[in-house]
């Protein structure tokens, strides 16, 4: 078992940057790839990002390639979604989840955070 919680979430601007983190209680990160998923009301989860477990791993979504990027650290049991040039279509409710398996697939993830709202006014 594994509890995770997302922080970093807000109100940025077109054009501005965010960090999300999402932070790992209960068990090490380090034995779960992690996703970074985001949902708006009415739609389906949707993949972001995916890191392996040792992070020399990752995959994003086209439509965040260049401008987001996903990091960890297995030291501070965590794992960081990194947010440049966003958009108002990036405005959603982002969730980091945990998997045995490297997926771009949301039934994939076991474990879930609560997820931080992120706002991009134009």
């Amino acid at each position: 078992q594994v509890q995770l919680a997302e922080s970093g979430g807000g109100l940025v601007q077109t054009g501005g940057s965010l960090r999300l983190s999402c932070r790992a209680s209960g068990r090490t990160l380090s034995s779960f790839v992690v996703g970074w998923f985001r949902q708006v009301p009415g739609r389906e989860r949707e993949f972001v990002a995916v890191i392996n477990w040792s992070g020399d791993s990752t995959n994003v979504a086209r439509s965040v390639e260049g401008r987001f990027a996903i990091s960890r650290d297995n030291e501070e049991n965590t794992v960081d979604l990194h947010m440049n040039n966003v958009k108002p279509e990036d405005t959603a409710v982002y969730y980091c989840g945990a998997s045995g398996t490297f997926s771009n697939v949301y039934r994939s993830y076991e474990f879930w955070g609560p997820g931080t709202q992120v706002t991009v006014s134009s």
